[in-house]
């Protein structure tokens, strides 16, 4: 399997603008640019994206997690923040938080946790960032 998405830039770092396409044409040309990216202008930026793919990825593999413990979730929302810092080797990706709510009928706040915990360190996301990753896993109750 393998997925796709193209970069288009023109000008320089600061005055130009590029655009952003997936293969699957949900992105097509959107835009992007350094205001977008380091400022908070008006477009998508690396990582943002980046931060979509970890709380799609993250997500998907907390349902399978739940899966293999036989429980079935009702609805489960992440939020993925990710940090870009200025370090000494330069711009960094440095950490990425996910923040995780769930209703999970009849499981328990630990095995919970542990599911969260396993699909974190298993998402193929997560396993290809070399950032700290960290989390907030939180257990709605039905209404």
């Amino acid at each position: 399997m393998q997925r796709a998405a193209t970069a288009v830039w023109n000008g320089t770092l600061k005055d130009g603008k590029g655009t952003i396409s997936t293969a699957s044409g949900v992105l097509s040309s959107a835009p992007y640019s350094f205001s977008t990216r380091f400022e908070n202008g008006q477009g998508t930026n690396p990582e943002e994206l980046i931060a979509a793919a970890h709380a799609g990825c993250f997500t998907m593999a907390l349902s399978a997690q739940l899966s293999t413990m036989n429980f079935t979730p009702e609805s489960i929302r992440t939020k993925a923040a990710v940090s870009l810092e200025k370090l000494d080797a330069g711009w960094t990706i440095s950490k990425v938080h996910l923040d995780v709510a769930a209703r999970v009928p009849g499981i328990s706040a630990s095995a919970f946790e542990s599911a969260a915990a396993s699909a974190k360190a298993n998402c193929p996301v997560s396993r290809l960032l070399k950032a700290e990753i960290t989390m907030t896993a939180s257990l709605e109750q039905g209404a």
